[in-house]
């Protein structure tokens, strides 16, 4: 079972707070430091990483979280500095669809210092997102989602794509004969790219920040 780029961060935040504090984060520290409006999207992520054999988690504990599989090591990304040892400064592009696709903004308007210990892998910019389309995965309209640039992705990966002159973030799917990019909100349709389109993968999303509004 492949895992989502959101279930590999919570693993190894998980992993982060074991050797730390030699105890898992509860649901509601998980909901909390990815941006999830309750604990049910954390619950959502917790069943996946249990069914993949990555945790156990033991009945009746608050914090009854196993750790069976160490999170993949991200690997080191040098394309904008680190602040510090802890943080990432990264730019904020422009902004991306979770909705039916929009143009994409590529004008630099800021930057942002993000803990790198919430993000897998290492992001390269930030966007802003624009509907609510990826709900169900704990991504909402205004969050800065993380993308660590790439044009490989995997089918049931999370990637911020290209299609034509517009942008959009979905999960991707990839048949035997078509490519889909589905919605995590079941008021919206999935998209099929057309083989005669313009489609790439531009990044994989590995992680958001929520500002304050």
């Amino acid at each position: 079972m492949d895992l989502t780029d959101t279930q590999l961060a919570i693993l190894a935040l998980i992993a982060e707070r074991l050797e730390a504090e030699g105890m898992p984060p509860s649901q509601a520290e998980i909901a909390k430091a990815f941006g999830f409006k309750g604990v049910r999207a954390a619950q959502y992520h917790l069943e996946a990483l249990e069914q993949a054999g990555a945790i156990e988690r033991v009945p009746g504990r608050a914090r009854g979280i196993r750790l069976l599989k160490a999170p993949p090591s991200p690997q080191p990304d040098l394309a904008f500095p680190a602040a510090n040892e802890e943080g990432l400064r990264v730019p904020v592009l422009g902004q991306v669809a979770a909705g039916a696709p929009i143009g994409a903004d590529a004008d630099h308007h800021d930057y942002v210092l993000l803990d790198r210990a919430f993000f897998a892998p290492a992001p390269d910019y930030l966007l802003k997102v624009r509907g609510d389309s990826m709900r169900d995965e704990g991504i909402f309209d205004g969050d800065l989602i993380g993308v660590h640039r790439t044009r490989d992705a995997r089918s049931g990966q999370i990637v911020v794509a290209r299609i034509d002159d517009a942008i959009t973030v979905k999960l991707l799917k990839i048949g035997k004969d078509r490519i889909r990019l589905l919605p995590r909100n079941p008021d919206y349709a999935p998209i099929e790219v057309a083989p005669d389109q313009d489609f790439a993968i531009e990044g994989l999303y590995c992680g958001l920040v929520r500002p304050n509004r």
